[in-house]
């Protein structure tokens, strides 16, 4: 991991930044990066900025950060892998994130009120205000910063089976190298159509498993609870969706997966997710 330290001493701000890298944001637009950091450090009265070449090192960067206020260049994965490892490290509360979009998924970003151009979003780190954002964390110490959806639409990341095996993942491409080739076929898609769920919310049932549902969304708002979608499976008219308000939301039934954020989860049996009130800070173009 390459670090880089530069003191100046400006008016713009008195922080000491810490701006990782993400390396996926390094290889998709080297350029938005470089202007990032030249407009974050002209700004800032200490800059050190640190290039991790994988989650480790990302990690490592954020434990290691001191009084230092940390800035993610990179997408909408690389802040909620910040936000997370935060949480989990319990240190979410005490520090404030900053986020300048680099890369091909920035639809939470842009949700959240980050600006998506790389001068405005770097000009907010320096002079943003911060806000307080509600976090929904489910009973596996995940996090879900904008919506979950049950069933994942597409445009996601799913973890796969050796993902942190390099060894693994070389051994099957060279089978996929040495085997014949093969015609495409189409492969059924066992979560396609209406799912079964039972959807409770605070403890009451909102959709049971007799109702056949097309779709389960859950967001967290700025008041302390989640809104809850339910969308039943229509006959003939169209149905009306099931609305709720709730501090807490069990999903249980026959497997499914369920996207939060840019990563696909699952399959599970059943999830609870809690709605932590202002349990986050990040930093936005002030109003």
């Amino acid at each position: 991991m390459a670090e880089v330290a530069t003191s100046r001493i400006f008016s713009a701000t008195s922080d000491q930044l810490l701006v990782v890298v993400d390396p996926v944001a390094r290889r998709a637009d080297g350029e938005s990066v470089r202007i990032a950091k030249d407009v974050i450090g002209a700004g800032a009265a200490s800059t050190k900025v640190c290039l991790p070449d994988g989650p480790e090192e990302f990690a490592r960067a954020l434990a290691r950060r001191g009084s230092r206020r940390p800035v993610v260049v990179g997408d909408d994965r690389a802040l909620v892998r910040a936000v997370t490892l935060l949480h989990r490290r319990r240190e979410l509360a005490d520090c404030a994130l900053s986020l300048v979009p680099v890369g091909g998924a920035v639809s939470l970003a842009r949700s959240l009120g980050v600006p998506t151009g790389a001068v405005a979003a770097a000009r907010a780190v320096l002079d943003g205000a911060e806000r307080r954002m509600d976090l929904l964390v489910d009973d596996s110490d995940g996090v879900v910063l904008g919506t979950l959806r049950i069933p994942p639409v597409g445009g996601v990341t799913r973890a796969r089976e050796g993902a942190g095996r390099p060894w693994l993942r070389t051994c099957r491409s060279l089978m996929h190298t040495l085997a014949p080739a093969r015609p495409p076929r189409a492969v059924p898609d066992p979560e396609a159509g209406p799912a079964r769920l039972r959807v409770e919310v605070d403890g009451s049932t909102l959709v049971d498993l007799h109702q056949p549902v097309e779709s389960v969304s859950v967001t967290p708002d700025v008041s302390g609870t989640a809104r809850v979608e339910v969308r039943p499976v229509s006959v003939g008219a169209e149905a009306t969706p099931l609305l709720a308000e709730a501090r807490t939301v069990t999903v249980s039934g026959a497997h499914f997966r369920y996207r939060a954020d840019a990563v696909v989860s699952g399959p599970v049996r059943t999830r609870t997710w809690v709605v932590r009130e202002g349990a986050w800070r990040l930093t936005l173009p002030a109003r």
